[in-house]
C-alpha cells in the first residue's frame, strides 16, 4: 500500500528549490544540445539528493543519468530541458512581448518538464530509503527533444538496454494518462552547389543552387499528393544563397522534415525525396550534398502503464486554481485567433483544466513527433499530461512561453512528480505490474524489432545557425 502523503511531503518539503529550479532553466532557455547550464542545474540536484550522476552520458556533452538503488526492477523517469529558438517571451505577461530580441524560449515548456521528472526522482528516491525498497530508479537527462533526437542518440549508446519500464509526462493543458500513437520523423539537410557568375553580363555561366532548391521544393510538392494522407512534408530554406539579386547563387540549402505513422514508411518518404533533390540538381547543373540531421521512432503505446498512471492520477487528484490565476488564464484566452478559440468554445468555455479526463483503453492517434518513440521501442513505457498552462494554449507559442513560471505551471509539475513517483512505487511494489507491461510491449511490437532512423555516422548536433 503507498503512503500517498508520504510521496507528496517529500515533494512539498522541496517545493521552493523544485520551483526556483524550473524558473532558473526557463530563464536559460537553451536550445538543442547547448543546454549546459539546464543539464548541469538538474544533474547538480539529484547529486545533493544522494544520485550518483554520469554526466555526458552517451557521448552526449548535455546528456547524463542520476541513479539510485542497485538491482532490478530498474525504472527510468525522463527528463527534457530543450527551449526552442525565436520564441522569447515576457513572463506573466498575457501581450506578445520578447525578452530578448529574436531570443529562444520555452514554448513546449520542457523546464516544467524537467523539473517535474527531477520531483519525481527525488520522492521516489526517499520513499525507497524510508520503506526499504529493493531497485533502482535513474533519472535520465535527455536534451534536444525539439528536433535534436536526444533519446534516439541515447537508446543507440545503450543507455536503456536494461530498464523495466520508463515513465514521463508532458505539460498540457488538461490531466490526463496518455497512450497515444505518434509518427516517426527525420530532418535531411539538403546543399545545392552551383556556378556564381553576374546575373546580367553572364547569366549563362551561372548554375544557380537557389533554382535548385526552388525546384526540390516544387518536385515536393507535387509528391504530397502521393504519400500516405497520415504522412507529413515541411521544409525551410536555410540558406537562400545571399542577398544580391544580381548574382547567381552559389550555394543554397533547404532542411526536409518528414513525418509518418510507421518507421519504414518514413525511410520510404526520404527515399523519394531524395530522389527529387537529385532530379532538381540534374536539372540546374549543380551539385547536391545530403546530410542527416535528426531522427525519431514511432511512439508504442502501453495500455498497462497508462491505466497505471491513470490510477494513480485519479488518487492524487487534479489542482485547484485561485481567482487570480483563473484570470491571468482568461487574459491568455484573449489572444488566441478565431480558430484556437474554437477548442474553448467546444471545451464549454473551459479556462483552467480542474479535473482528470475519462481514461480510454483505445490508443489515441497524434500527429505530432517525439523521441520518446524510440524509448517506448526499447522498454514499456507511460506517459501523463498535465495542467500546466489556461486551455487551448498552442504549443511552441509565446504564450506557452508567458506560462512557464506561473504559479499553474508550479503546481502542475509538482503534480506530476506525485503522480509518476506513486506510479513507480506501486511497479516496485508489484512487479507483475512489471511483467504485464513488457507482455504486452512484446505484443504491440508485432514481431518487429527497433531499428534505429539514425544513420551510422549520424551525431548530436545544435541548431545551424546562418
Amino acid at each position: 500500500m503507498i503512503s500517498l502523503q508520504s510521496l507528496s511531503d517529500i515533494i512539498e518539503q522541496r517545493k521552493n528549490r523544485l520551483i526556483d529550479i524550473n524558473d532558473k532553466i526557463w530563464g536559460y532557455c537553451e536550445t538543442r544540445y547547448e543546454e549546459y547550464q539546464s543539464s548541469a542545474l538538474l544533474a547538480a540536484a539529484l547529486e545533493e539528493e544522494g544520485f550518483q550522476v554520469a554526466k555526458c552520458a552517451g557521448g552526449i556533452a548535455t546528456a547524463f543519468v542520476g541513479s539510485y538503488g542497485s538491482g532490478k526492477p530498474i525504472i527510468g523517469i525522463l527528463g527534457e530541458f530543450d527551449a526552442l529558438s525565436g520564441l522569447s517571451q515576457k513572463a506573466g505577461v498575457s501581450a506578445k512581448e520578447a525578452l530578448v530580441e529574436g531570443g529562444n524560449g520555452h514554448g513546449c515548456g520542457h523546464n516544467v518538464l524537467g523539473t517535474g521528472s527531477l520531483a519525481a526522482a527525488i520522492a521516489i528516491r526517499h520513499y525507497m530509503e524510508q520503506n526499504h525498497l529493493s531497485g533502482t530508479i535513474r533519472f535520465y537527462g535527455c536534451p534536444a527533444e525539439e528536433g535534436g533526437s536526444g533519446k534516439a542518440h541515447m537508446v543507440k549508446a545503450g543507455l536503456f538496454d536494461d530498464v523495466d519500464a520508463a515513465l514521463t509526462w508532458h505539460p498540457w493543458d488538461e490531466n490526463l494518462a496518455y497512450h497515444a500513437r505518434m509518427l516517426a520523423t527525420c530532418q535531411v539537410y539538403f546543399k545545392f552547389k552551383g556556378t556564381s557568375t553576374h546575373a546580367s553580363f553572364s547569366p549563362h555561366l551561372g548554375r544557380s543552387a537557389l533554382d535548385a532548391v526552388e525546384l526540390m521544393n516544387v518536385g515536393a510538392n507535387y509528391l504530397r499528393e502521393h504519400i500516405i494522407p497520415d504522412a507529413r512534408l515541411h521544409y525551410a530554406i536555410t540558406n537562400a544563397g545571399g542577398f544580391s539579386p544580381n548574382v547567381v547563387q552559389a550555394e543554397a540549402e533547404v532542411l526536409y522534415k518528414i513525418r509518418a505513422p510507421k518507421v519504414q514508411q518514413v525511410r520510404d518518404i526520404l527515399d523519394r525525396v531524395c530522389d527529387i533533390a537529385r532530379g532538381a540538381a540534374l536539372m540546374s547543373g549543380t551539385q547536391m550534398e545530403m546530410q542527416f540531421d535528426s531522427a525519431s521512432a514511432d511512439l508504442i503505446p502501453n495500455i498497462t502503464l497508462s491505466s497505471l498512471m491513470h490510477e494513480q492520477f485519479t488518487k492524487v487528484g487534479a489542482e485547484t486554481y485561485t481567482p487570480e490565476e483563473l484570470d491571468f488564464a482568461r487574459a491568455i484566452q484573449a489572444t488566441y485567433s478565431s480558430e484556437e478559440m474554437k477548442r474553448v468554445h467546444a471545451g464549454n468555455g473551459k479556462v483552467l483544466s480542474d479535473k482528470i479526463n475519462p481514461y480510454s483503453v483505445e490508443p489515441d492517434f497524434l500527429h505530432a513527433s517525439t523521441d520518446v518513440g524510440d524509448v517506448s521501442w526499447m522498454v514499456p513505457t507511460g506517459q501523463i499530461y498535465v495542467t500546466t498552462c489556461a486551455y487551448g494554449t498552442p504549443v511552441h507559442s509565446w504564450q506557452m512561453v508567458a506560462q512557464g513560471k506561473s504559479s499553474v505551471a508550479h503546481k502542475g509539475l509538482l503534480l506530476a512528480g506525485k503522480v509518476m513517483a506513486a506510479s513507480a512505487i506501486e511497479m516496485m511494489q508489484n512487479p507483475e505490474l512489471i511483467e504485464k507491461a513488457k507482455a504486452e510491449h512484446k505484443q504491440q511490437l508485432e514481431g518487429e524489432v527497433y531499428v534505429s532512423l539514425l544513420p551510422a555516422e549520424a551525431k548530436p548536433a545544435p541548431i545551424r545557425r546562418a
